[in-house]
């Protein structure tokens, strides 16, 4: 932790022990002293902030400045539970755009560029995130919002948008809807930016290849200011961050404690200038790792890896703990295998029964993909599982988020 950063921690406690009634009533019962304090191996010693506290917080308990200074909300989907309310002062808005635009700027996008923003909208943050974004680097914003492929399609050719920023899942659509209409020519795509759900290298390339252009993966989270904290350059190394807005920890999910650099873990968030709602210790639930070393960009902000998962996307299936991010390792090496899959999990006859269904590439043979995704999966991960083989676009496709598993067990 650089002497900088431990500084704003250290400003931080100090508005959270006056200014939020939240962080007062959780340090009384925790029995924190900030003044305890006195170097960064001593933050293991704060307590967490997990989502729960968050939803108990509903509406506006997060709040740690007065009302005339909170100029915006924005809001969870809250689909698991209350919705999760976040107040943002003028600062907390001007510094969300400020990361966006490094965001854009590490990525290339210059103020000739044309930005087509497929995401939502509203009180999700993404639409108005990656808007602000882009006006800070002065490029075009075309404010689309989500859906109509078809008028996505006609705007993108009529005015020549040079960037798109979308989900994995939409920007799958629009590749293959692009190759099916026979229009790549009239597409002057170069860049994609993606964000919202973690995907894998092969809808990566798929996405890449399709629309002919340089792929970014960008993170955040609405209870974090939104996308925007961090990005891959044209490495794709990690993900950049920007530490001078944010503290990174990684933790072990089960036993709380703090993880090395460069080991597996679940994220945790300290928003160190946040105003109107900020954040101590967030338990992100998203398992990533911090990547020790200098990237060959040459950006000084250091890195995280991509999401391998969350800690509540996980199944257990004949008592084996299996994450997306294994599946889509496992399909990457598997020859004639797509990025596209489903998992299905029944309970039968007193049995767990898992079925993946997997889109396979058009020149493969059935029979033998099946073979290798049942053979790879019992070596890999160490359960038999059966194997659907599907063609190309059978799968449901999401202009949002798509839905992985389905685990009928708990219907």
């Amino acid at each position: 932790m650089r002497r900088e950063q431990f500084e704003s921690f250290k400003e931080l406690l100090e508005r959270l022990s006056q200014d939020s009634p939240f962080y007062k009533s959780k340090f009384n019962t925790s029995g924190v002293n900030i003044s305890d304090i006195m170097s960064p191996e001593d933050i293991s010693q704060l307590p967490f902030t997990t989502k729960e506290e968050l939803r108990d917080a509903y509406p506006l308990g997060l709040q740690a400045v007065p009302d005339e200074k909170v100029v915006r909300i924005h809001s969870s989907s809250g689909t698991t539970g209350k919705p999760v309310i976040i107040p943002y002062t003028s600062k907390d808005v001007d510094d969300w755009a400020i990361m966006m635009a490094r965001c854009f700027k590490l990525a290339g996008i210059t103020p000739l560029d044309r930005v087509q923003i497929t995401p939502g909208y509203g009180l999700w943050t993404a639409g108005i995130g990656f808007q602000a974004g882009v006006e800070k680097v002065g490029a075009m914003a075309i404010p689309m919002g989500p859906g109509n492929t078809d008028k996505q399609l006609q705007m993108m050719m009529d005015l020549k948008s040079t960037v798109f920023a979308s989900t994995s899942s939409y920007a799958l659509v629009l590749a293959e809807e692009v190759e099916k209409r026979g229009i790549r020519s009239q597409i002057h795509l170069k860049k994609g930016i993606i964000g919202s759900e973690r995907w894998g290298e092969k809808m990566r390339n798929r996405i890449k290849n399709e629309l002919g252009v340089d792929i970014y993966d960008i993170y955040g989270l609405t209870e974090i200011y939104g996308p925007g904290i961090s990005l891959d350059c044209d490495y794709h190394t990690g993900l950049h961050y920007w530490d001078d807005f944010l503290y990174f920890e990684i933790i072990d999910p089960i036993t709380c404690q703090p993880l090395k650099e460069g080991e597996y873990g679940e994220l945790v968030i300290t928003t160190l200038k946040k105003e109107g709602a900020p954040l101590l210790r967030y338990r992100t639930r998203d398992l990533t790792r911090l990547i020790p070393g200098n990237c060959p960009c040459g950006s000084t902000y250091p890195r995280h890896d991509v999401i391998i998962g969350r800690t509540d996307d996980m199944v257990k299936v004949k008592g084996v703990n299996i994450y997306p991010g294994q599946i889509d390792e496992l399909l990457r090496n598997i020859e004639g295998a797509s990025s596209e899959y489903q998992v299905v999990i029944k309970h039968i006859n007193g049995k767990d029964e898992m079925t993946l269904r997997v889109e396979k590439e058009l020149s493969s043979d059935d029979k033998d993909v099946r073979e290798k995704i049942v053979d790879q999966f019992k070596k890999k991960v160490g359960i038999h599982i059966e194997a659907e083989v599907l063609a190309i676009g059978e799968l449901p496709r999401s202009e949002k988020k798509s839905k992985r598993i389905i685990d009928f067990r708990y219907q």
